[in-house]
C-alpha cells in the first residue's frame, strides 16, 4: 500500500494508475453520489484536469487506486473559483502559497478502518506535498459535517470561510486546511494510532 504523486508529464510512469483513478471518480461522485458531472465510458473528469493539477492516489497491495485527491495551484483557473466565488467571503485567492483541493475520495467498498487509513495517509499526503512547495493552505468545498468527522477527526486544521450553501443537491462551505509541520506531526500520531488498532484486530 503507498501514496503516489503523479500529473500529466508523469502519469505515464505509473501504468493505469492515473486511468484507474478516473474510474473511481466515477464510482464515487456519479455512481454513488449522482453529481451531474461529465463522464465517458466509466471515467468522470471535468474542466480542471490540465496539466497543472496534480493528483495524490492511494494505492491497495494490488495497486489499485482506492483513494484521491487532486491539487490545483490558485494561480491557474480552479473550480471554487470559476464556479462558487459565492461561498467566499471576498476575491478568490490566487497565490502560490494556496492550492485547491478537490475530488478527495475513498473507495467505499471498503471498510472503515482501512477507510480511515486511506484518509489519514491521503491527509499527511497533501501535508508533505505542501510543505516541500511552500504552500501554506489548503481551500476545500464540502460539507461541514464531512469536514468535522473525517478531516478534522484525522488530526487537520481547518478555518471555515464561510456558511454552508446549498451546491447541487447537497450543502457545503469553503474552508482552509492548514499545511505546516505541527499539522502533518499530528496527521502522522493519529494515523499511527489507526493502523495499530488495525493491527491489533486481526
Amino acid at each position: 500500500m503507498t501514496v503516489v504523486c503523479l500529473n500529466w508529464e508523469t502519469a505515464h510512469l505509473h501504468g493505469e494508475t492515473w486511468i484507474d483513478h478516473h474510474r473511481l471518480r466515477h464510482r464515487l461522485f456519479v455512481e454513488r453520489q449522482d453529481w451531474d458531472v461529465p463522464a465517458y465510458r466509466g471515467m468522470e473528469y471535468d474542466e480542471f484536469d490540465t496539466p497543472a493539477a496534480w493528483y495524490l492516489l492511494w494505492l491497495d497491495e494490488r495497486g489499485e487506486t482506492r483513494g484521491a485527491v487532486r491539487l490545483l495551484p490558485t494561480t491557474r483557473p480552479y473550480m471554487l473559483q470559476q464556479l462558487w466565488p459565492q461561498l467566499l467571503r471576498g476575491a478568490p485567492p490566487e497565490s502560490d502559497a494556496v492550492w485547491e483541493a478537490t475530488r478527495f475520495g475513498c473507495d467505499g467498498g471498503l471498510d472503515a478502518r482501512r477507510r480511515r487509513i486511506v484518509v489519514a495517509e491521503l491527509l499527511c499526503a497533501m501535508q508533505e506535498f505542501g510543505l516541500r512547495r511552500d504552500i501554506e493552505r489548503y481551500l476545500v468545498v464540502m460539507p461541514l459535517r464531512l469536514l468535522n468527522c473525517v478531516v478534522v477527526k484525522a488530526g487537520g486544521e481547518v478555518i471555515v470561510l464561510g456558511p454552508e450553501r446549498i451546491l447541487g443537491k447537497r450543502p457545503a462551505a469553503a474552508s482552509y486546511l492548514t499545511v505546516a509541520p505541527r499539522v502533518l506531526a499530528e496527521l502522522r500520531h493519529r494515523a499511527t494510532r489507526v493502523s495499530r488498532a488495525r493491527c491489533n484486530s486481526i
